[in-house]
């Protein structure tokens, strides 16, 4: 017998219990959970769990993936505090475990190997075989908040540079710019983030130069492996970008192959203003997804539409634009929701991308989210995977909602579960969180949907599509009186909500997810036409 937080593992019995209920588990997913307390603290490969579970039966990764999905619904695991997972390695359970034997007492069988995120306290991530790095957020020197957009760029272009290197696992940036504007002991931040190296610098720009102040920090030890500075005119910034981002590949990887070393990057935009443009449209699009209000949707637009008019061939300006057509075609702002030209302008735009820089992933990726608006989920599907081949470090969220409309809601969870280990502060939220209740509720697993979509309604209470994905949730779960609530809310942000217009958004290839998901709406009560 086992116990984990408030949890009771009964081998002889095989039950999963708590002080007040039992929690009804699939046989398979019993012993996975089994194998997993049973070895905790230790990496355990995916190859290893399936034998030890199915040793006599060839199964699929698939089956595995759903077992730990249904033990984590069963022991409210959604964050990964409790069974980790290594992607392309196999899972870790991290809780602290006890076997209770009736002769002997209680004896400790390993120690917690994380803390808890929803204290406000870090989880060390373990180090994979390959150099990780992570590049932490350049500090704005320049003396003007307004320029912090200037520092964030250098920082994210830099990040996005050393990804093309197959050979290093660079963590995202998400979770890198967690510590911006914050004193942090290097030793620390290292195994908080799963680094072996962090990278840190500063931006300081003055008229018409610049200085970029970089160093390299072996998070292990402490010690200082590199460090250089570079003067140049604005002109030359990314000339400088590329001999920072060499410098640390050198350092980091003298393994890499030289061929795969002296591959072209990013192509850079012809000239200075649209590279700024672009930056100041990526900044204020970003700031959208918190705000989305059509006046911030329309300021990013606006800055990228000008990068784009400096530099007509620039494929990351073209594929940002393509999103904030899909955000007006998506959300009730104006006369571009739902209309058919606002979707083939985005399409356009991001097939755009693509002609001018195929090995562009962030456009091969854009591309593929609209191809599945346009229901053509193959296709959407083989364009995410070809964002992911130009680059093994690269991942967007969309990626899961393409395979959940596809049809493989299961697969869009262990995707979402996979990503925590290079991006280990999630947010929990918008595009993450969306896809993540979007498989749950198409897995009919409404109480967890509901669980999250619940947050994501507190905090943004005039957003539409967490109240239509809480009422449809609670209308599938017989909770219609709180579906009613929801429905109300709805209307209540867009008073011209019908069912049958919000079919368009139904872009299952299944006709049964979307009369599953329709359905759910009509119970809730929300008018038909």
């Amino acid at each position: 017998m086992f116990r984990f937080g408030e949890f009771t593992l009964d081998v002889a019995r095989g039950s999963l219990q708590t002080a007040d209920r039992d929690i009804a588990l699939r046989p398979k997913s019993f012993e996975v959970l089994r194998y997993l307390v049973e070895n905790s603290g230790r990496l355990l490969p995916k190859e290893e769990l399936i034998g030890k579970v199915w040793s006599k039966v060839v199964v699929t990764d698939e089956s595995l993936a759903q077992c730990i999905s249904e033990i984590r619904l069963a022991i409210g695991d959604a964050g990964q505090t409790i069974i980790k997972t290594i992607p392309r390695r196999g899972y870790r359970f991290a809780a602290q475990v006890l076997r209770v034997n009736t002769d002997s007492g209680v004896t400790e069988v390993a120690p917690p190997a994380t803390a808890d995120f929803s204290a406000g306290q870090r989880v060390e991530q373990p180090l994979l075989d390959r150099p990780s790095v992570a590049v932490l957020p350049f500090a704005n020197l320049s003396g003007d908040p307004q320029q912090d957009y200037f520092s964030d760029g250098i920082t994210e272009d830099i990040t996005t540079e050393l990804s093309r290197f197959s050979e290093l696992v660079v963590i995202a940036r998400n979770s890198a710019f967690q510590y911006k504007g914050k004193a942090v002991d290097i030793r620390q931040v290292g195994p908080e983030l799963g680094a072996r190296y962090v990278l840190e610098g500063s931006v300081r720009r003055r008229d018409d130069r610049i200085r970029i102040t970089a160093q390299l920090v072996d998070a292990m030890t402490g010690a200082h492996r590199w460090a250089e500075r570079y003067d140049c005119e604005l002109h030359n910034a990314f000339a400088v970008q590329d001999e920072v981002a060499r410098a640390i590949v050198a350092i980091l990887a003298a393994h890499v192959n030289r061929a795969e070393t002296e591959r072209a990057l990013l192509k850079p935009p012809a000239a200075w203003e649209a590279y700024d443009y672009y930056l100041r449209g990526a900044e204020a699009f970003f700031l959208h997804i918190n705000r989305r209000t059509k006046a911030s949707l329309y300021d990013a637009r606006r800055l990228l539409e000008k990068s784009l008019a400096i530099d007509p061939d620039y494929a990351r300006a073209a594929a940002m634009l393509s999103w904030t057509h899909f955000h007006a075609y998506f959300e009730p702002f104006d006369g571009d929701y739902l209309s058919p030209a606002a979707l083939d302008r985005a399409l356009e735009l991001a097939e755009t991308a693509v002609h001018l820089d195929a090995r562009l992933p962030q456009a091969r990726a854009q591309l593929g989210h609209i191809l599945i608006w346009k229901r053509q989920h193959d296709d959407a599907l083989v364009e995410f995977e070809r964002a992911f081949s130009l680059n093994p470090n690269f991942f967007d969220y969309r990626y899961a909602g393409a395979l959940a409309y596809a049809g493989e809601p299961a697969r869009a969870i262990e995707v979402l579960e996979a990503n925590v280990r290079l991006d280990p502060f999630q947010p929990n939220v918008f595009g993450f969180t969306g896809r993540l209740c979007l498989a749950n509720f198409m897995l009919k697993r409404y109480g967890e949907a509901v669980r999250l979509l619940r947050e994501c309604a507190s905090r943004l209470p005039n957003l539409q599509w967490p109240h239509l994905w809480l009422a449809a949730a609670y209308a599938q779960s017989g909770q219609l009186e709180e579906a009613r609530k929801e429905a109300a809310e709805v209307l209540r942000i867009n008073p011209g909500f019908t069912v049958g217009s919000w079919k368009r958004l139904a872009v299952y290839k299944d006709p049964k997810d979307a009369e599953h998901y329709i359905d759910g709406l009509r119970k809730a009560g929300l008018p038909e036409e």
